[in-house]
């Protein structure tokens, strides 16, 4: 294992809604929600599979992928698109798993990829509690009504 140096997961995670400080110095880039609209750009690499085609297509609809477009990943996103579709076989390496993981990350495919190239995709609505969190929570007794008095002979 390397060491020093930061690592996409070490610390924690930036902060949003934080008040600039030198530590989180930096912009966060709000993508549409609505993804990115337009033509799918031409596949880059040799003879595409009908698998790597629907996610190619599918990948360049995300909200990711106007960035892609910016900084001009198309082979990175193709090149993620293949080892995916190779990953899904059921005799895939291992390590191959591990690599498309790392691959998503860097594209800002995971949560921690968003948060680590500071991306967020804009609200359209606001976020629903889930159905458990919306249920009354149960009222626990105290300590003091818990405690049992003992008759003085300990039975």
């Amino acid at each position: 294992m390397p060491s020093g140096g930061a690592r996409a997961r070490s610390g924690p995670a930036p902060d949003p809604s934080a008040l600039r400080r030198e530590r989180d110095a930096g912009e966060w880039t709000i993508l549409p929600a609505e993804g990115r609209q337009g033509a799918t750009p031409e596949w880059p690499l040799s003879e595409q599979s009908i698998r790597e085609a629907e996610l190619w297509g599918r990948l360049w609809r995300m909200p990711q992928a106007l960035m892609w477009e910016r900084y001009g990943q198309e082979l990175e996103v193709a090149l993620y698109v293949r080892r995916f579709s190779e990953a899904e076989l059921m005799d895939s390496r291992v390590n191959l798993s591990t690599l498309v993981r790392q691959m998503a990350d860097s594209l800002g495919l995971t949560t921690p990829g968003m948060r680590a190239n500071r991306w967020r995709v804009a609200a359209d609505q606001p976020v629903q509690p889930r159905e458990e969190s919306r249920k009354q929570p149960v009222k626990r007794r105290s300590a003091r009504e818990r405690f049992k008095v003992v008759s003085g002979d300990g039975e």
